[in-house]
């Protein structure tokens, strides 16, 4: 993949992430808070971006959203390699209380 190739893609990604983000926060600000991992201010002003204005921000060849699973305990969990439906499930259910907890201490 050359240079102008991952450019584009990291427009899209910004475009789809801006979106979504906006998508979320209108329909549930307290639940797109949590899954986004933002302020309520940076929800604010996401939510009142107007298309234009979106589609200036996504064209910058930073990335505008990052992983928020940052250690390799989470990381362990959300693959769950070589375990039981079962397990994968509880192991799920783990990282998400911990990313959760994660978000509270940000916040």
């Amino acid at each position: 993949m050359n240079t102008e190739q991952i450019l584009a893609e990291i427009r899209e990604a910004n475009l789809s992430y801006l979106m979504l983000a906006q998508t979320l926060i209108r329909g549930d600000l307290d639940q797109a808070l949590f899954r986004l991992g933002i302020s309520e201010d940076s929800a604010g002003m996401i939510a009142a971006l107007s298309p234009a204005q979106m589609m200036k921000i996504s064209a910058s060849s930073t990335l505008l959203c990052r992983m928020r699973c940052d250690d390799d305990l989470v990381w362990g969990l959300l693959t769950s390699h070589g375990k039981s439906a079962a397990n994968e499930g509880v192991s799920r259910l783990h990282a998400s209380i911990l990313m959760a907890g994660r978000h509270q201490e940000a916040a």
